[in-house]
């Protein structure tokens, strides 16, 4: 078992009208937590802003469902200087995992160092934790993160479809896969 499990959880650019395909999709949130991978303690996290290249111009449906304004991410680094920020964070955490709820977050982080050029702070494993809750709770059935946190008896704290809020409820909800 690893030391650390680090809990990611990304925001992207989006549209519902399909105004560009999901290929052309650009990370402008990274939200990650470290947690002790043994007991669950949340031990930090990381959270930066990213500025699309692509579709610099944020659409109202991605304003909307990430409350992430404009001028946060005019004002934020590119991708390549946001991933060089992890990978520096990433080192007081070595021996590490990648968590996310599900795999949205793995290809989409793929997707952007693939764009970029660039190779992904992460150099290691991927733990589907959406997967592994249900197991937890013993059924096949996989959950939201709301769902999974009432599940456990606990409200979401943040803003959901927030990077870093969505890492932090997640890292709330990891203590109970250590129980198996």
């Amino acid at each position: 078992m690893t030391k650390y499990s680090i809990i990611v959880d990304l925001e992207a650019t989006c549209c519902d009208v399909d105004s560009f395909p999901r290929a052309e999709m650009e990370v402008i949130e990274i939200g990650a937590v470290a947690v002790d991978a043994g007991s669950g303690v949340m031990l930090g996290e990381f959270q930066s802003f990213v500025r699309p290249v692509r579709h610099g111009v944020l659409t109202s449906f991605c304003r909307e469902l990430t409350s992430i304004a404009q001028d946060q991410v005019d004002s934020a680094d590119r991708f390549p200087t946001v991933n060089s920020q992890l990978s520096d964070w990433l080192r007081s955490f070595p021996d590490h995992d990648f968590c996310s709820w599900g795999f949205y977050d793995l290809r989409q982080l793929e997707q952007d160092c693939e764009f970029h050029s660039v190779e992904s702070a992460f150099q290691c494993g991927h733990r589907n934790v959406k997967i592994e809750f249900s197991e937890a709770m013993g059924t096949r059935k996989k959950f939201g993160v709301g769902t999974a946190l009432r599940r456990l008896g606990l409200e979401f704290d943040g803003t959901p479809h927030r990077g870093i809020d969505d890492a932090r409820n997640i890292a709330r909800i990891y203590p109970c896969l250590l129980k198996g």
